[in-house]
């Protein structure tokens, strides 16, 4: 288990991290959420001891990563897919890790296959594309078969089947007990795959939920109604003190209704009913009306928009080699 103790972290003025407190259980998939500059990447890579805290501590399993003595059998973690030598195969990649950190060879070969990258293993990663640098990636994260897996926006340049196998690893990894911690912007997809949910704003904790109590307790739940009569429906609702609200498409909507009472005053009452259904809100709905307010860097209308500033330091040993490079176009996975 991950506990963070008063996580606190500073960037000269900026606050970056304020006070985090919360546990990261195994078992289950625990989704990390928060606006553009909420402090999710530091907070990340504090955990990995790559970002020292100003105060507070992290600890995993009671012990901090640096005292781990086997850190990449322990923990796993993607946080930049595309800190990897451009020069280096993929094949070549994973072997110096493999062969850095105790891990027998034919691992690789292990890991490869896992990703789907056994084809292209003996090709240069330089022109991967941003999917196929994702997968390998995880390929490095899952080497040394952790316990503990953190994913930082591992499904970023994926195509739908690339989507579809990384929430089915995630839940496969957690379904044996392991620990696994990842953070992304793809709120529909992040419905899909974690279980429980972290959501911080401005360094600070503002909820620590499953995901079906974090949806329940940030929206409202609503019954929708179609009728062809709209106002013997009104009347038959009136009577016991439920006034809907109607919708731009002419439908009703009870707030906070019970489907099943409202079918049976309509029935009683002799109204037709095209509709009935329950509404329940989307994660994307539940996390913006939590977030409202902690929303650091917004767009000024018309196009014109905040850029957001680097909350702390370039990625270790990954921003400054790899500048030659990095003007490279992205493309699409194919």
């Amino acid at each position: 288990m991950i506990e963070l103790h008063e996580l606190t972290k500073r960037y000269g003025s900026k606050l970056a991290v304020d006070r985090l407190s919360f546990a990261i259980p195994p078992g289950v998939v625990t989704g990390f959420l928060g606006p553009n500059g909420a402090g999710k990447s530091t907070t990340m890579r504090m955990i990995l001891d790559l970002d020292r805290p100003t105060s507070g501590r992290v600890t995993i399993d009671g012990k901090r990563y640096a005292q781990l003595r086997e850190p990449v059998k322990y923990i796993g973690a993607l946080l930049e897919a595309k800190a990897v030598h451009p020069g280096r195969t993929a094949y070549n990649h994973l072997l110096w890790l493999a062969q850095s950190n105790g891990i027998p060879t034919r691992r690789v070969d292990e890991v490869l296959g896992l990703v789907g990258l056994h084809d292209v293993a003996r090709k240069r990663s330089g022109g991967f594309s941003l999917g196929m640098g994702q997968r390998l990636g995880i390929a490095a994260a899952l080497l040394g078969d952790p316990q503990i897996l953190m994913f930082d926006e591992p499904v970023n340049g994926l195509d739908p089947e690339g989507i579809l196998w990384v929430r089915n690893l995630m839940k496969r990894l957690a379904s044996e007990g392991r620990t696994v911690f990842v953070s992304s912007h793809l709120m529909s997809e992040m419905a899909l795959t974690a279980d429980h949910l972290v959501v911080i704003g401005r360094g600070k904790l503002l909820a620590d939920l499953p995901m079906t109590e974090f949806i329940d307790r940030n929206s409202r739940s609503v019954v929708r109604v179609r009728t062809p009569q709209p106002e013997q429906l009104l009347d038959a609702l009136a009577e016991q003190d439920i006034v809907p609200e109607r919708a731009e498409d002419g439908s009703l909507e009870v707030v906070g209704g019970d489907a099943a009472r409202i079918g049976e005053l309509a029935a009683a009452a002799g109204v037709t009913l095209h509709e009935l259904s329950p509404q329940r809100a989307s994660l994307e709905q539940a996390f913006m009306q939590m977030t409202a307010e902690s929303v650091e860097y917004q767009a000024g209308g018309e196009g014109g928009g905040a850029t957001e500033p680097t909350t702390g330091p370039p990625a270790a040993w990954g921003a400054d080699w790899q500048q030659p490079w990095g003007a490279k176009k992205k493309q699409k996975e194919s």
